[in-house]
């Protein structure tokens, strides 16, 4: 006989369900984003509600993924252990967490300004919005990347309370490298894609194209990144990043290979959590350097 999960089992596996630890994709960009705006350290206040919009932001949209997907995600062999379509956690209680995320990403938003409450709507309706995509286009890959293009360009007008140029590019990299990479890690689902009829660039274009098109993607993030750099009149740190950067899309390019999926987790987490971080490294080296001298 089958008992139904406690809530507390039901927190974990939530914590579990939503991937916290992917916040490391986005988040160095948002503090990037913030420091650039700052010209510096911004305030604490501002940095904190920075984090709690971006925790909230983050998982509403993956709570909101895995209810949309839940009948998706139990047909799919490799996605059918996850929280939803295994019953380890149940629907009313993953509506509760996706309202009190977005009460957290709403109230954040608020707590940094006029502009960005104004804007939050619209942030919500792409972040969430995105889990819908696949199932009438085969470029969702794109709007994820706008869904986390959101967090320096959110944190950029958070401090400075206006929309600029600069944080653009930034915004542009992030879109262009989260679009690259999750074409390759809708590599897995290919075949089960087109059986189920749902849309995506490995799907609709087949293997070879989907990796050119990657590759491309990373280029372009490459490019306006460097053009971040250029605007920002960065010195030799943030350029030593840009190109360990590069050295590492070049690496998770390599490991995917004609298609190899043996080690496509090492390319999607291990590699792409790394690409923010070093990014977000050689500004905040700079920035510590210029002001100890």
């Amino acid at each position: 006989m089958s008992t139904k999960p406690s809530y507390f089992s039901q927190s974990k596996e939530l914590l579990d369900m939503i991937k916290f630890e992917h916040t490391v994709f986005a988040l160095p960009f948002a503090l990037l984003g913030a420091m650039a705006g700052a010209q510096g350290l911004p305030p604490w206040r501002t940095l904190f509600w920075i984090l709690m919009a971006m925790v909230g932001a983050r998982t509403a949209a993956m709570t909101f993924n895995r209810l949309a997907d839940a009948d998706i995600d139990a047909e799919n062999p490799r996605t059918a252990t996850r929280a939803l379509p295994a019953g380890r956690v149940s629907r009313g209680v993953a509506l509760v967490f996706l309202g009190l995320s977005i009460v957290l990403f709403g109230y954040s938003a608020g707590m940094l300004g006029p502009l960005p409450w104004r804007l939050a709507p619209l942030a919500l309706f792409i972040i969430l919005g995105y889990s819908l995509c696949k199932r009438f286009t085969a470029w969702a890959h794109v709007v994820l990347g706008l869904s986390l293009a959101g967090a320096p360009l959110g944190a950029w007008i958070a401090v400075t309370g206006r929309f600029e140029l600069t944080p653009c590019f930034l915004a542009l990299g992030v879109l262009a490298w989260t679009a690259g990479f999750d074409i390759l890690y809708a590599l897995q689902d290919e075949a089960f894609d087109k059986q189920r009829g749902l849309h995506s660039i490995p799907s609709r274009f087949g293997v070879g194209n989907a990796l050119v098109l990657s590759r491309l993607f990373h280029i372009v993030a490459l490019g306006a990144w460097a053009a971040f750099n250029a605007r920002q009149d960065a010195h030799i740190l943030p350029w030593l990043s840009w190109a360990a950067v590069a050295m590492i899309l070049a690496r998770e390019q390599w490991v995917v290979r004609g298609g190899r999926l043996d080690r496509i987790d090492h390319a999607f987490f291990t590699l792409n959590s790394l690409v923010g971080a070093v990014f977000f490294a050689g500004h905040l080296l700079e920035f510590i350097l210029g002001a100890v001298l």
